[in-house]
C-alpha cells in the first residue's frame, strides 16, 4: 500500500493503530474514536465467532475458519526432550480469488534489487 499517511516500508506489517488512523484519514466524515470502536468491535466479534467454531467468509477478500491439529510429539528445544502436544485448534485464512489476483505481483520485502 503505497499511501503517504504510513510511516513505515511498503511492504512493511501493518499494525492496527496505522489501520484504524489510515481507516479515519480516508473516512473524514467519521471521528477517529468511532473508527477504533469500530474495528475493534468488528475485530472482537470475529474472534468470537471463531471461537465459537464458526467460519466467517468475506466475499472477494478470504475466509477465516479452525484447523484441527491432532496430538504430537515434539521436542524441547533446549533439553532436546521429548514433550506432547495436545491436539488444538489454529486459526486459518483462505484469501479469496479477487484478493489473490490482487496480491499477486507484489514483490515480498527483501526481493528488491
Amino acid at each position: 500500500m503505497n499511501d503517504p499517511a504510513r510511516k513505515s516500508t511498503p511492504h512493511a506489517a501493518m499494525t492496527k493503530s496505522e489501520l484504524i488512523e489510515l481507516l479515519a484519514q480516508r473516512q473524514g466524515h467519521l471521528k477517529g474514536e468511532d473508527v477504533d470502536l469500530a474495528v475493534k468491535a468488528l475485530l472482537e466479534m470475529m474472534g468470537g465467532a471463531l471461537a465459537s467454531g464458526e467460519r466467517i467468509e468475506i466475499r472477494g477478500f478470504g475466509s477465516f475458519s479452525l484447523h484441527y491439529r491432532p496430538p504430537r510429539m515434539g521436542r524441547n528445544p533446549k533439553t532436546g526432550e521429548s514433550v506432547a502436544l495436545p491436539a488444538k485448534h489454529v486459526p486459518h485464512f483462505k484469501p479469496g480469488k479477487e484478493l489473490r489476483e490482487r496480491v499477486a505481483d507484489v514483490m515480498p520485502l527483501g526481493d528488491h534489487d
